[in-house]
């Protein structure tokens, strides 16, 4: 009887051993220029060793640990390789038991004093709508990956330094089977030559998975860890934040943000910062899921430019459709970066807004590529939205928005105001005019102006606070077409027998403000 059941029992077994499987394929995280943590998934086994070297021979080997991630046999694995080189490509693969993943590649950072340049993706609510349950997929292979084939026709990590995604990677964090089946296994040719570095949305729902799912800097506050982080890559630093009900009170992230921005003003070797978050503070396309925390991070983080010189942005995403902005007095862009598989919230589909920050507002699928060029002399980025279209029209990875942002800046020439000038003017319907636009920037063109007009020299009486962009899309028409921002009338009427102060200023497509122009004044009839 012993004997039968000792066969049995080797049968049972060689069955399971024969049916292991990689449930997640091997995927990284928190790469450093001398070390990066190699995490995959089976359905058992306690083996964590990932084989690795600089050619595919591969010749080294390492260990680590294994974790019970959802009460049955399911293994998480993660092994950290540490001693690496800087900015070297290395070969690994993963095995656990019987079963071993393909070799793969990645690339290490560089320090920011090599000044590599190098480029990333930002793209947010990757979560699975039913009604395309293969979006995310689609955008990861045929958008992403496609892409820099197409541009490059090298190896992907050679090209895409990370992935940033500003939250909502699942439809609900709390289902363990969406984590593998919804977004690990449809990025996973991404995910296995590229580090990933997300942030929490509303849909992960704070869930445990996240975070075990996720090895993120630990550099945050001690209580809230993996919470709110960041990361410097060559001289980029990028921030993580949580805008998320329960984290996103206005002390201890804030205060964590102020330390590191200040830290940050110190450190010579970065030259742009950029937040993610998931809560937009203003989002055209849908009023209700703006969030005042990501003003607050906002208005931070454009002191932090103020004070340094050093542009940055914010991505977001929670609204499902990409919007690309820029506060009004600061080097600070706001970008929205969704939707990479979430539902399009369409024009019209729900509350809107024009706001005056956004030039761009498109109700599309995509993702953003930023282009960081570390030149010692004249650092800059060049930030794209790649679109794949909506149910409407498709579009093909189609480059529909661009722009460049330098660190130094070069200011437009200070505008003249030609009219009127001392002159007296009727009570309603006063056109303002002004010079054309002149820069030394090599291709700087007119793309904003900001227009005053005060009872009072020292502009604190303002009856007309005007900012004009050259482009505004809005519902899908450019809402500024055929506004050449030289002139622009008072759309109020004035007091009779008064006198009146204006002036105008232009920025440049660089987030670059020319001076005011010289006060001039007008005096309306009795």
């Amino acid at each position: 009887m012993k004997k039968k059941l000792l066969v049995l029992f080797y049968f049972v077994y060689g069955l399971k051993l024969f049916a292991q499987s990689l449930q997640i394929q091997p995927y990284l995280q928190d790469m450093e220029p001398n070390s990066v943590v190699i995490m995959w998934q089976t359905d058992f086994g306690e083996e964590s060793t990932v084989q690795w070297g600089e050619t595919k021979a591969l010749g080294k080997e390492s260990h680590g640990v294994v974790e019970n991630i959802n009460y049955d046999d399911v293994r998480l694995h993660s092994v950290k390789l540490e001693g690496l080189q800087r900015f070297t490509t290395y070969f690994y693969r993963v095995q656990t038991g019987a079963v071993g993943s393909e070799i793969f590649q990645f690339r290490t950072p560089p320090f920011a004093s090599d000044h590599h340049s190098f480029s990333f993706v930002a793209m947010s609510d990757m979560q699975k709508d039913s009604d395309a349950p293969q979006k995310f997929w689609e955008v990861a292979n045929k958008g992403v990956i496609n892409f820099f084939d197409s541009r490059y026709g090298s190896e992907l990590q050679d090209n895409l330094a990370m992935i940033l995604i500003p939250g909502d990677l699942v439809g609900s964090g709390e289902v363990f089977e969406q984590w593998q089946k919804d977004f690990f296994n449809p990025g996973e040719k991404l995910f296995s030559h590229v580090p990933t570095y997300p942030v929490p949305g509303n849909h992960e729902r704070n869930s445990v998975f996240f975070f075990k799912y996720f090895t993120l800097p630990e550099n945050g506050t001690p209580a809230h860890a993996e919470h709110w982080w960041y990361k410097d890559y060559g001289n980029l630093r990028i921030l993580g934040l949580d805008s998320n009900d329960g984290y996103n009170d206005r002390s201890v992230q804030l205060t964590w943000l102020e330390s590191v921005l200040e830290d940050c003003a110190q450190n010579s070797d970065i030259d742009f910062v950029f937040a993610q978050l998931h809560h937009p503070y203003k989002s055209e396309l849908w009023i209700p899921g703006e969030e005042d925390f990501t003003g607050e991070v906002i208005h931070r983080l454009e002191s932090f430019t103020d004070k340094t010189g050093k542009p940055s942005i914010h991505f977001f995403g929670h609204t499902h459709g990409y919007s690309r902005g820029q506060s009004r007095d600061h080097k600070h862009l706001w970008v929205n970066v969704a939707t990479a598989g979430g539902s399009i919230d369409n024009w019209g589909e729900f509350e809107g807004k024009d706001y005056d920050e956004f030039t761009v507002t498109q109700d599309e699928y995509g993702f953003v590529v930023v282009d960081v060029n570390a030149d010692k002399d004249d650092p800059h980025f060049t930030l794209k939205r790649i679109s794949r279209g909506n149910q409407f029209k498709s579009r093909e990875n189609e480059v529909t928005d661009s722009l460049i942002i330098w660190r130094n800046s070069t200011t437009p020439e200070q505008p003249k105001g030609l009219g009127p000038s001392g002159e007296e003017v009727p009570l309603e319907n006063v056109v303002l005019n002004a010079s054309r636009f002149r820069s030394s920037k090599a291709a700087a063109f007119h793309a904003a102006s900001h227009w005053q007009v005060s009872r009072s020299r020292d502009f604190d009486q303002l009856l007309m606070d005007s900012w004009k962009q050259y482009e505004n899309w809005y519902y899908n028409v450019n809402q500024q077409a055929n506004d050449d921002l030289t002139d622009e009338i008072i759309h109020r009427q004035l007091l009779p027998g008064e006198e009146y102060y204006w002036r105008v200023r232009y920025r440049d497509q660089y987030l670059n403000w020319s001076k005011w122009s010289d006060i001039q004044t007008f005096k309306t009839k009795n």
